[in-house]
């Protein structure tokens, strides 16, 4: 019986398999981590995030990610499941919007019944077993946790679909969709298309009111067996089980749904520009390292500046989920304010869908109109007690502007002067979420090291003692703007 389960959990994937992958399609994934005292992480459970990023002979293109949690089982159903409810020629170019979102409501609701089908004989072989008289024998004990383990977990997802060059996303819980179009003079208007549904969701808890369910509890508890979710793709106890949750049980109906919220359609004739799909992980990973504020501009940001200096798609998502993961261990090692949220983060996955956006040819400078200046950094082998250093190129972009709906904000921190009166030190200091190095560091570390045995220490301002020679940069920033004055040598700023 758990084999013909099992069977029919999988029994899309060899279909999924065949299908052609989207090549304008980039995808980077982290694992979760704990970050002992010493910095070091450990991956608590196995990676539960997938996704899926398809394209139709037909030219129907779908995308998804999907964040599971309490096993990866869910996530997985569902990336396959959805693909074949909706790429079997259920969608084609006749359909209209009315059309598009009833079938992708309906793909989900499939999705929902279908996985909820694979679990009925273990609940009914966990619900027997759990009848009988207490206390209950080790064997009997040891077969109800394997029926939990198999029926327990679930999925939100953040699904897009591209039709006709019309976009849709259909939301089902707390990942993000951001839309970045690109003007011809360079700036990047975004947008997040939907909210995500939790607990600080004002719709959701007037849906969840409706109901019977206290939401103001709800909103003071912030989560709900342990997520803050208010849709989600199984999770059978807040499905079938939720009269005995405490924060759920006064519901007239099921509280927690399945079906998704469909924003679009979204017209991409002449949009130049990209989609990016997140999932909860790397935004709580970003907002727990910086504060939720300007997540979304610094994504974008990331994403632009790497479009910029990589030459495939699969090498920006991947450089950004590093670069946020590193973002968010650097916080945890600086034992400041924010470092205490910043103990551990969820596997994190973006997806990248570009839209009319080249690539660079590998021969161009990493943002436009950049320059590319030199900077020396230490560096000490493992392996020999010799200290030398390395060169790396440190880029100075041009202005550009990012505006977030209808209103207009710089890349740049506030206050970052323009270009034509910034100093070196300003530039450096405001460019830190868009500059790239040329030579990329090792995993650990090594290639940047502190001078001496021992780290160094911040002081009162937070800054540590400069270990990076910035003279040579220096020097061609004043030959570059006309600066009278000859840079001085030594380490750093002075």
């Amino acid at each position: 019986m758990a084999t013909q389960r099992r069977n029919l959990m999988q029994s899309h994937q060899s279909w999924t398999d065949d299908l052609p992958i989207c090549q304008l399609c980039g995808v980077g994934t982290a694992p979760n981590c704990v970050y002992g005292p010493d910095g070091k992480s450990t991956q608590s459970h196995p990676n539960e995030d997938t996704h899926l990023r398809f394209r139709s002979e037909d030219g129907c293109s779908l995308y998804g990610v999907f964040n599971g949690y309490d096993g990866s089982r869910v996530a997985s159903f569902a990336s396959q499941c959805l693909t074949a409810e909706l790429l079997l020629e259920q969608l084609n170019s006749t359909h209209t919007d009315a059309d598009v979102r009833r079938i992708l409501t309906q793909a989900f609701e499939v999705v929902e019944k279908s996985y909820l089908h694979t679990i009925d004989d273990a609940l009914a072989e966990k619900a027997n077993l759990s009848s009988y008289m207490l206390p209950h024998s080790e064997k009997v004990q040891e077969r109800l946790k394997e029926l939990e383990q198999e029926v327990s977990g679930g999925a939100t997802a953040i699904v897009a679909l591209i039709l006709n060059n019309k976009l849709y996303i259909a939301n089902v819980g707390t990942n993000r969709a951001l839309l970045c179009k690109t003007s011809t003079d360079g700036q990047n208007q975004f947008f997040q298309l939907g909210r995500p549904h939790s607990t600080d969701n004002e719709d959701e808890l007037q849906r969840l009111t409706a109901l019977g369910v206290d939401s103001a509890r709800v909103r003071q508890a912030g989560q709900i067996t342990g997520h803050s979710s208010t849709r989600r793709l199984g999770d059978y106890r807040v499905k079938i089980n939720y009269s005995d949750i405490d924060l759920l049980s006064a519901a007239k109906t099921r509280p927690i749904i399945a079906e998704p919220e469909i924003h679009g359609s979204q017209s991409l004739d002449n949009v130049t520009g990209f989609l990016l799909l997140m999932s909860e992980g790397l935004i709580d990973a970003l907002e727990s390292a910086h504060g939720p504020e300007h997540v979304n501009k610094e994504v974008i940001a990331m994403v632009a500046a790497e479009l910029a200096q990589q030459t495939s798609l699969e090498a920006v998502a991947q450089s950004v989920v590093d670069r946020v993961k590193r973002l968010h261990h650097d916080v945890y090692m600086s034992g400041r304010q924010r470092a205490t949220l910043c103990s551990h983060h969820e596997d994190m996955t973006l997806l990248i869908r570009t839209l009319n956006h080249p690539l660079t040819d590998g021969m161009l400078t990493p943002t436009q109109g950049g320059r590319i200046y030199p900077v020396s950094v230490p560096y000490s082998n493992s392996q020999s007690t010799s200290k030398t250093s390395v060169t790396l190129s440190l880029v100075m972009p041009s202005q550009s502007t990012l505006t977030n709906g209808t209103n207009t904000a710089s890349t740049l921190e506030e206050g970052t002067p323009t270009p034509g009166s910034q100093s070196p030190t300003a530039t450096l200091q405001s460019t830190n979420t868009q500059t790239q190095s040329s030579s990329s560091s090792s995993g650990d570390g090594s290639l940047f090291r502190q001078r001496g045995n021992q780290a160094a220490q911040p002081d009162e301002t937070g800054r540590v003692p400069p270990y990076v020679d910035f003279s040579q940069f220096y020097r061609l920033w004043g030959t570059d703007h006309g600066e009278s004055q000859t840079a001085q040598g030594g380490l750093g700023p002075q």
